[in-house]
């Protein structure tokens, strides 16, 4: 099987459309190259394309080479989910800790930062950032990937991020339309639902996504969700009532007005496989409304793609998919490569590697409790992490925590991981086995308990309660989104488990920066 023919519109057009993963670091296929050099418009990266920096910008280099207008894709989300930094954790706090600073011109600024050091490897769109509204503390997907719970400041933060990110020359995708935040199910393992009604989505999920719309976005990342209230079969990336009737559709009829691009959330993900197929429910998007398909949860192959380049010509001429919608697809994934390109030579300056930006914000968004209370540890403690099962999205194999911070400060700082339970496991019977543990490992020196997301997890929030009875002058430092209230002789909220939210804590602890 070879590429598409030129010459043959139909098939390049569908070529067009497609934006798959793949595998390598120091070289990317070649088979990607030619598919590249044959008009498929883009890829998406992911951790396992990143070594470092300079291998990064070395290996879109050859994408590029291959496809100057490329669209060279990635999920750089700062904080919980990043890709440049998979192995080291970000050097940017995520959206939860912008939005408790609260402060729009850092969030811009933070969003250009990223932007520039983007741009410095050849990525040239950020699937970034979420404009959910993170109203369910029971969300197993999006919790501090969002701004926050009030509409209004997730959209003000949407918004400088876009622009902050758009001046540096790398287009945003504003994410997850219409909306990820009131779900409890991870659309990377089943179908979302959301029951609002449509006053609700007008008044709550959408406006992020108007605000964004406004201020220019380039690109919008549809969601896999089923939401009754506009289309009561089909989830949002597949249905042309969310698609055309209101993201695309004229706001004086409702809509959102947009005419950019709309990449599809990762079609090999459970919401949309698991009862279309891939092949099928890409076509059922590119019908819908969709411009560009990511296929990104593993690494894909020659045969791959062209099989689903071929499903798509194979829809058009059995009537299940107008050419004239495939190929206006395909002109917006040409057309945003061409923004990309010149944007590239009109940009920000280089990035500073050294700029203090990230860290300037998770200090920033880091609360103690009681307010104003002296934190400052006389010697060295023992850390007990406390470690949930991370999702899809985040990955399990980026570090996150505070030991390795404080043992920069307070030489002699201990470390015991504690991590999830079995699922059938009793909460009561583990959180004594882990208190025992700590206290074992801890011996007289003070407890200083990292959890992430303690609201949603008994075994963490029975551990952490015993933990305290037994040891009052227990540290708390809530790295996840802080539903539960505070507890402990000192309770921290960093808003994100990124590297830098990790140090603004210990700094804290510790009584002074490294």
């Amino acid at each position: 099987m070879t590429a598409a023919n030129p010459s043959d519109s139909l098939s390049r057009d569908a070529l067009t459309v497609l934006q798959p993963a793949f595998d390598g670091t120091d070289d990317a296929p070649a088979w990607l190259l030619r598919l590249l050099e044959g008009g498929m418009s883009g890829v998406g990266l992911f951790g396992r394309n990143v070594v470092s920096t300079e291998q990064l910008t070395r290996l879109n280099g050859q994408l590029l080479d291959a496809n100057p207008d490329a669209l060279v894709a990635v999920d750089e989300e700062g904080g919980d989910v990043t890709r440049l930094e998979v192995g080291d954790g970000s050097s940017f706090p995520g959206a939860h800790a912008l939005g408790a600073a609260d402060d729009p011109d850092l969030t811009r600024a933070v969003a250009t930062e990223m932007g520039r050091r983007l741009a410095a490897c050849g990525v040239t769109v950020n699937w970034a950032p979420s404009a959910d509204i993170n109203s369910n503390p029971a969300n197993p997907v999006i919790g501090t990937r969002s701004f926050g719970d009030d509409p209004d400041l997730v959209a003000r933060h949407t918004v400088a991020f876009v622009e902050g990110m758009q001046a540096a020359g790398v287009a945003a995708c504003v994410k997850h339309f219409p909306g990820h935040g009131d779900t409890d199910v991870d659309s990377h393992l089943a179908l979302p639902r959301i029951g609002v009604d449509l006053d609700t989505l007008q008044r709550r999920e959408l406006v992020p996504f108007r605000a964004a719309v406004a201020a220019g976005t380039r690109c919008v990342m549809s969601a896999h969700l089923l939401l009754p209230a506009l289309d009561p079969e089909l989830p949002g990336t597949l249905s042309p009532a969310v698609l055309h009737g209101l993201l695309r559709a004229p706001v004086a009829e409702g809509g959102l007005g947009f005419d950019g691009l709309i990449y599809t959330d990762g079609m090999e993900m459970e919401a949309v496989a698991a009862t279309h197929g891939i092949a099928g429910g890409s076509v059922m998007a590119i019908a819908a409304g969709a411009d560009a398909i990511c296929i990104g949860g593993t690494a894909w192959d020659e045969g791959q793609v062209l099989d689903l380049r071929d499903a798509l010509v194979r829809a058009v001429r059995e009537g299940r998919l107008a050419e004239e919608r495939l190929h206006e697809a395909a002109e917006r994934c040409r057309e945003l490569g061409r923004w990309t390109a010149a944007a590239r030579t009109a940009a920000a300056p280089a990035p500073d590697t050294t700029a203090a930006i990230g860290l300037d914000a998770a200090r920033r968004a880091l609360r103690v409790h009681p307010a104003g209370a002296d934190a400052r540890l006389r010697g060295a403690p023992h850390v007990a992490s406390l470690v949930p099962g991370t999702n899809i999205a985040v990955g399990a194999e980026t570090p996150w925590g505070l030991a390795a911070e404080l043992r920069e400060r307070l030489p002699g700082t201990t470390e015991s991981v504690h991590p999830a339970p079995e699922a059938d496991a009793d909460p009561a019977a583990v959180a004594a086995g882990h208190v025992t543990a700590i206290l074992d490992a801890a011996g007289e020196r003070t407890v200083v308990a990292v959890v992430r997301g303690v609201h949603r997890y008994r075994w963490m929030s029975d551990t952490l309660d015993a933990l305290v009875v037994a040891r009052p002058d227990t540290v708390v430092v809530e790295m996840g989104v802080p539903f539960a209230p505070p507890t402990g002789a000192l309770h921290l909220t960093t808003h994100g488990a990124a590297r830098v939210c990790g140090r603004a804590a210990a700094e804290v602890i510790a009584g002074s920066p490294a």
